[in-house]
């Protein structure tokens, strides 16, 4: 006999704020919820904003296909620097003059970032080497060769730009590193590049729009988180 799904076999929509690591919200949500099990459908640095599809109860079955959808940004990045982490966190490596560019010819340098690519990802990542996160072997001052990995970028476009800031929209493939491409865009331009900030506003179907904002589902009751779940059938379908 299979057993009915419960209210809370389904999919939370967060919006996360900088700060708490992916980690941490589904730990504390698990707590807030009285729940078994809680996972989610994509890590987002813990600088980073946007969608957090949680995955409750008997949805967690579901993670491996939902964690396979695309995905889309927008944030900011600095031209004139470039750091170790490739973001705002870490140490700056290197600086140099942006060269005097119009919005139009950014967009223009994006555009030759679409398509599939290979991409090293950041030394400052949770992938490991030999059983060991590289951002920990980062901490001890070393770098390992990071095996380039194939993405594809569906659409990179700057939104506004004031010398040396940069906002920007993209839409790519699952593990993507967004830190990686702001880095690239520089090292293409010549003067070097780091992301300033990020915003995951979609994944696959789900859209920021739709989620509550952490603190708020820490304020609501378990009944009332209830009625924000997505029922299991619905995102499985």
């Amino acid at each position: 006999m299979i057993r009915p799904f419960d209210p809370f076999d389904g999919a939370l929509l967060v919006d996360k704020p900088a700060g708490p690591t992916s980690h941490d919200i589904v730990d504390i949500m698990r707590s807030h919820l009285g729940l078994a099990k809680v996972g989610h459908c994509g890590t987002l640095d813990p600088a980073a904003t946007g969608l957090i599809v949680l995955l409750l109860g008997r949805a967690t079955k579901l993670a491996e296909k939902l964690m396979a959808d695309d995905k889309v940004y927008s944030g900011w990045m600095k031209l004139g620097e470039s750091t170790n982490s490739y973001d705002a966190d870490g140490e700056v490596t290197a600086t140099g003059e942006v060269p005097e560019k119009t919005l139009e010819e950014l967009c223009e340098l994006a555009d030759t970032f679409t398509g599939d690519q290979m991409q090293v990802p950041p030394m400052v990542s949770a992938i490991k080497k030999n059983g060991v996160p590289l951002y920990k072997l980062a901490r001890k001052g070393i770098e390992v060769v990071r095996e380039p990995r194939l993405v594809h970028i569906y659409r990179f476009r700057f939104l506004d730009y004031q010398s040396p800031h940069a906002r920007f929209l993209v839409a790519c493939t699952k593990g993507t590193y967004v830190r990686s491409l702001a880095h690239d865009l520089g090292q293409k331009l010549g003067c070097g590049a780091h992301l300033c900030s990020l915003r995951r506003i979609v994944s696959g179907k789900f859209d920021v729009a739709d989620a509550m904002e952490y603190e708020e589902l820490l304020k609501m009751s378990r009944d009332d988180v209830q009625k924000r779940v997505i029922p299991f059938l619905k995102i499985a379908s």
